[in-house]
C-alpha cells in the first residue's frame, strides 16, 4: 500500500517524464517551500506545475486538489491560486496517463473529477472530461499559445510603411 508521500513523488516522477517525452523542459526546484513540484519552460515561458495523484474511480478521475497539514492549532486545509501554480498536473497510475488543468478553472476548489466516459444523464454542464485535459494535447496548445504571442508580439513590431498612409495610390 502506498503512502501519500509515495503517490506524490510517483505523480512528480511520471509527469516529469511524460512531459520531458513531449519535448518540454522540466525544472525541479532545488528546495522546498512553494506550493509547485515541477516548473515547465514551454518555448521560453515558466510554469508553475504542482502535482497530484489522481484515483481511478469506475468512470472518474477522482483528485484532490486541496492539502492538509496538521499545526498546534489543529489541521489547516488549503487549496491553490494562480498567484502559486499556473498549471495541476494529474497523474493516474491505474491508466498510465497525465493530464493538466489551467489553475484558472481548477483555483479554490478542494476536489476535482475528470469523466472518462459521458454522464449517464447526458450532463455537460460543469463536467470536466479527461480527454479535454489530455497531457499531450494541453502541451500542444500551451505551446500553440506561446507561439501565437511570439506572431503578435513581432506582427506589431513590423507594420510596413509609416505612417499607414504614406504611400499614394496613383503613383
Amino acid at each position: 500500500m502506498l503512502n501519500p508521500s509515495d503517490k506524490g513523488a510517483i505523480a512528480e516522477m511520471a509527469i516529469a517524464a511524460a512531459a520531458t517525452k513531449l519535448g518540454v523542459f522540466v525544472c525541479m526546484p532545488l528546495q522546498e517551500g512553494r506550493r509547485y513540484d515541477l516548473v515547465f519552460d514551454i518555448d521560453h515561458r515558466l510554469l508553475r506545475v504542482q502535482c497530484k495523484w489522481g484515483r481511478l474511480a469506475g468512470e472518474i478521475i477522482s483528485v484532490r486538489t486541496s492539502t492538509s497539514r496538521h499545526t498546534p492549532r489543529g489541521y489547516v486545509r488549503t487549496t491553490y491560486s494562480s498567484a502559486e501554480v499556473d498549471l495541476i498536473a494529474v497523474y493516474c497510475d491505474a491508466l498510465n496517463r497525465c493530464f493538466l488543468l489551467p489553475i484558472d478553472e481548477v483555483a479554490g476548489i478542494t476536489y476535482l473529477h475528470l469523466r472518462l466516459t459521458r454522464a449517464r444523464n447526458n450532463q455537460r454542464a460543469l463536467v470536466r472530461m479527461a480527454e479535454d485535459y489530455d497531457l499531450a494535447k494541453m502541451i500542444a496548445h500551451l505551446g500553440a499559445v506561446a507561439q501565437l504571442g511570439e506572431r503578435l508580439a513581432g506582427s506589431q513590431k513590423v507594420r510596413g510603411s509609416s505612417p499607414l498612409s504614406s504611400t499614394s495610390e496613383a503613383a
